[in-house]
């Protein structure tokens, strides 16, 4: 691949995860407030700061290039975010929520980390030492808030399996009263 055709692919690239990243400052504060957990609140509430920091790190990388990182919309993170939104929406029990929405921060720093993987290659194979320190950076900080979101789930999710076997029981119990009185 030429090194032009490679720049162009790693601008729009860089400009995929910007609009990604400013569409995650929008959505984490809802997230925040739709968390029951206060863990997971918290998370969220750390990696708010971070993501603003991820953007921060691209203006600089676009100021480098004198690119501006305007001008896409990332579809992918437009549609994560939005399945995000519709499960709090329904409005389920809250052990339930905060395992979908830990579901659903997880589907984003996959996406994120898979973006950030590639930037930093090509920022490599291009020879933008400084950008791709910084893609490198960002990329770990993802790994971390992942791994983290996977240990919340850990409690989470049990708490959340544990409320689906009270309500299983209750419902059993509900028909067997039924069935007792008919």
């Amino acid at each position: 691949m030429e090194s032009n055709r490679l720049k162009h692919l790693y601008v729009e690239e860089l400009k995929d995860l910007y609009s990604a990243e400013s569409q995650m400052v929008k959505a984490l504060p809802k997230m925040i407030k739709a968390a029951t957990s206060e863990d997971l609140r918290a998370g969220f509430t750390e990696h708010l700061e971070q993501t603003k920091g991820h953007v921060s790190r691209l203006e600089e990388i676009f100021k480098a290039l004198g690119e501006s990182p305007k001008g896409k919309k990332c579809k992918g993170m437009e549609g994560l975010i939005k399945e995000g939104g519709e499960m709090i929406e329904e409005d389920p029990a809250p052990e339930e929520l905060d395992a979908g929405l830990i579901s659903a921060a997880q589907r984003v720093e996959h996406y994120e980390i898979a973006g950030y993987g590639c930037v930093s290659t090509y920022a490599k194979l291009l020879g933008e030492d400084e950008a791709e320190s910084l893609l490198r950076e960002t990329l770990e900080e993802e790994k971390k808030t992942d791994a983290k979101l996977t240990q919340l789930a850990e409690n989470i999710n049990l708490a959340a399996a544990g409320s689906e076997e009270e309500e299983e029981e209750e419902n059993r119990m509900a028909r067997k009263a039924k069935t007792a009185r008919a």
